[in-house]
């Protein structure tokens, strides 16, 4: 396309430049109108990483929030405004024939009374008995096969001492179970034991009298003669 002289270098500059006229017209002696269509240049990289960076800003949306609720039994429960009165408490024993726990093992009237001597010294509440024949036993036939009768066993709620107890005695048998009541835990069927006196008694000491187990019997007992 042919240009004005005056004007040409110019715009042949310009053209350069800025590409490809789209139209245009030479006049001679006239000026020349050209239009050229100029490509936006590409966004640069700095105005991208911006763009970037500012989306990484901005968090994506939270999912819905869902509430859980967990599913409780309120039968099971107990308001602190109202205290459970049916706790149940553990018991342990040792159980033998009554020949054996009163009329034979000699140690067992010492340890007995020791232990007793030992609370009152320490105003401790007293937390072992003997019971004859207990109701509890009904529940152990385990045991009660194996067990001559009438039977007497000694209870306690501190069950490291009934440990000792069965080891120190030896020739017993020992288990646990759980009562609401004191009362309940030491019911006993009404039983009368009688040992015979041995004929020739050769102990440099006399032999413990009868009824001397009757301060460990439960408080119900002991005025009955057994």
């Amino acid at each position: 396309m042919a240009m004005s002289s005056g004007g040409g270098g110019f715009l042949g500059a310009v053209a350069v430049l800025l590409g490809s006229p789209v139209a245009g017209t030479s006049m001679r002696g006239h000026t020349t109108v050209a239009v050229w269509s100029c490509p936006l240049p590409p966004p640069s990289r700095h105005c991208g990483l911006r763009k970037h960076s500012s989306s990484l800003s901005s968090p994506p949306p939270s999912p819905p929030f869902v509430t859980a609720v967990a599913a409780t039994d309120s039968s099971s429960q107990i308001s602190p405004s109202q205290p459970s009165d049916s706790k149940s408490t553990k018991y342990h024993f040792v159980v033998a024939n009554a020949k054996f726990m009163l009329d034979e093992e000699e140690h067992f009237r010492e340890l007995l009374f020791e232990r007793l001597r030992n609370y009152g010294e320490r105003n401790k509440e007293q937390d072992f008995w003997l019971v004859i024949e207990p109701k509890f036993l009904d529940s152990f036939p385990n045991i009660t096969k194996r067990l001559r009768r009438p039977a007497v066993a000694l209870v306690s709620t501190n069950a490291t001492w009934i440990t000792f107890m069965k080891l120190r005695l030896d020739r017993v048998l020992a288990d646990s179970y759980e009562a609401d009541s004191l009362e309940e835990a030491l019911a006993s069927n009404p039983t009368q034991v009688e040992f015979e006196k041995p004929v020739n008694w050769v102990a440099p000491y006399p032999k413990y009298e009868y009824g001397w187990w009757e301060p460990f019997l439960p408080a119900g007992c002991k005025e009955s003669k057994v």
